[in-house]
């Protein structure tokens, strides 16, 4: 069973307020579909490239859509 990664994201919010579908944003970051499902649903943690790509179609920064918690004590 693979384990979901912590990394979480406003991905599916950015892309919905941008007027995309997932299989426009995938063709733009040069990725499948599929992988961009992935990312969306956090099973997947995107190369840091293709978060910063992501982060850059939606004209916002890598934190504003990607987040990663803190570990609490």
């Amino acid at each position: 069973m693979v384990r979901p990664t912590r990394v979480t994201n406003t991905m599916r919010d950015r892309r919905e307020e941008a007027g995309l579908t997932q299989a426009e944003l995938a063709r733009r970051v040069g990725v499948t579909r599929q992988t961009l499902i992935a990312i969306e649903q956090g099973k997947y943690s995107p190369s840091l490239e293709l978060a910063f790509q992501i982060a850059r179609e939606f004209g916002v920064s890598l934190d504003s859509v990607f987040q990663y918690p803190e570990e609490s004590a």
